[in-house]
């Protein structure tokens, strides 16, 4: 009998190892164009998601300069639906950033960030869904997913994840992303609770999640708002604003079925077009796709930080010149060397892929009310000069939640400035804006961004 349960034990245990692949790793202790040794841990490494197609999640983990031991450990997804996730590292949250110069052939030059959210958290980038950034196929079936299915292999590479590192496993979890990313952010976290209550293993840590000037998927309050939102910032006029307003009751503004309408509304995105979308004191720089006179087409592809394609040279001064930069970077023999990328799995890393993706998640805003129902914490924010996803809307859907008002509107400070507004509300939300922020706020107003976060991680009023 002993022998037998002996036997079952090693059998077992074959089993477990045998469905659990270890993931493959790279410890990166030097970045090219980075100038010496990095001063901080930088692990990149690939998740297997998909067995059937062979696809695998690429990510970048940077630990916590803080107390990497007890800090949060935080899953950052990158918008744009294909976008990937360097993007958050490098120009947002992350502890590099490139040193803005003219392209000269060399590999471009990259500096440490002095007000990355590692100074508060461990934070995983991911490359999602696959065939975002260094994330790969070998079958090209395994590119068509979608919101579900992207989400699905997101929860899967979590369990990986920390059943490779269980060293994190007592640290609080939380998700986080911004645009459309935000839009699937709060479905992964529940996905991450209902997994937590059945029972799966290893129990992941949930706290709560964050979300950065966010689609939720509704065009009432994704796309609606922007008409607000413009005639409020004097982009439209008032004569503009009522006619819209009288001609367009009922309508999502996306599908017009009146032709009064349907002429006000062209005339709006003609005029926005005057303006930079992602921040509308910025220049207007290249865009990714032709003007076209639809608000849902403008929606999130006139976002001038994406390129689905080889970047054309932008002018020095426009923000995206720093993207532009990123392409020569990430394509270099000596950065792939570096983080580890295998050899024929990605020809050419672009910031964005086009690829087919199933829009599926019609709205997320019953995930916010179900997740903060049960006692998950939550932050959403807002960069105030966005006119993509105007914080207007997405503080109208926060409020049609319907939880109490615990903290009233007020303002947050930094180092004695305002660094925006904030209400807090029952059930452990928190609605901030970013003075000055735009469509990725902490790209934008860095210094104000990390406090946000590092006050709100850390349970402080803001």
């Amino acid at each position: 009998m002993a022998d037998f349960r002996c036997l079952l034990s090693v059998f077992l245990l074959f089993l477990c190892i045998s469905n659990h692949r270890v993931a493959s790793v790279t410890v990166v202790k030097h970045l090219p164009g980075f100038n010496g040794p990095l001063s901080f841990y930088l692990e990149t490494g690939y998740v297997l998601v998909d067995e059937v197609n062979g696809g695998e999640l690429f990510y970048y983990f940077v630990e916590s300069e803080g107390n990497p031991a007890e800090d949060p450990v935080l899953l950052w997804l990158t918008g744009g639906e294909r976008c990937s996730a360097f993007s958050g590292l490098a120009y947002e949250i992350g502890p590099v950033r490139f040193v803005k110069t003219l392209y000269n052939g060399s590999i471009p030059q990259l500096e440490y960030h002095p007000y990355a959210y590692t100074k508060h958290a461990n934070i995983i980038f991911l490359d999602a869904p696959i065939g975002a950034g260094f994330s790969y196929s070998q079958n090209p079936k395994g590119y068509e997913v979608g919101d579900i299915t992207s989400s699905m292999q997101i929860h899967k590479f979590l369990i990986q994840w920390f059943g490779d590192h269980p060293r994190y496993l007592s640290n609080y979890l939380y998700i986080g992303g911004d645009s459309y990313a935000g839009k699937t952010a709060p479905f992964i976290a529940q996905l991450i609770s209902e997994g937590n209550e059945a029972g799966q293993r290893p129990l992941l840590n949930l706290k709560g999640y964050l979300v950065g000037n966010p689609s939720t998927g509704e065009s009432f309050y994704d796309v609606n708002y922007q008409v607000t939102y413009a005639y409020g910032v004097g982009i439209i006029s008032d004569q503009i604003y009522e006619l819209i307003q009288r001609s367009c009751i009922g309508e999502d503004y996306i599908n017009p079925n009146n032709v009064l309408c349907a002429e006000a509304l062209d005339v709006f995105v003609k005029l926005t077009y005057e303006e930079g979308g992602a921040h509308i004191l910025e220049p207007i720089c290249i865009l990714v796709s032709p003007h076209k006179s639809t608000i849902e087409n403008r929606r999130f592809l006139r976002d001038e930080y994406l390129w689905f394609s080889k970047p054309e040279e932008p002018p020095f001064y426009c923000r995206s010149y720093g993207y532009y930069l990123s392409y020569f970077w990430a394509n270099d023999n000596s950065t792939r060397e570096a983080l580890g990328i295998k050899k024929g799995t990605v020809k050419e890393w672009l910031r964005c892929r086009a690829l087919p993706y199933e829009i599926d998640i019609k709205s997320s805003i019953k995930y916010h009310l179900n997740l903060t129902s049960r006692g998950y914490r939550a932050l959403v924010y807002s960069g105030d000069h966005d006119s993509l996803v105007p914080f207007l809307g997405t503080q109208a859907w926060v409020r049609s939640l319907n939880f109490t008002v615990v903290d009233g509107w007020r303002a947050w400070h930094v180092d004695g400035q305002t660094g925006g507004f904030t209400e807090t509300y029952s059930n452990n939300l928190t609605f901030a804006t970013i003075k000055g922020g735009g469509h990725t706020a902490p790209e934008y107003q860095p210094k104000e961004c990390m406090a946000m976060f590092g006050r709100w991680i850390s349970n402080q009023p803001l």
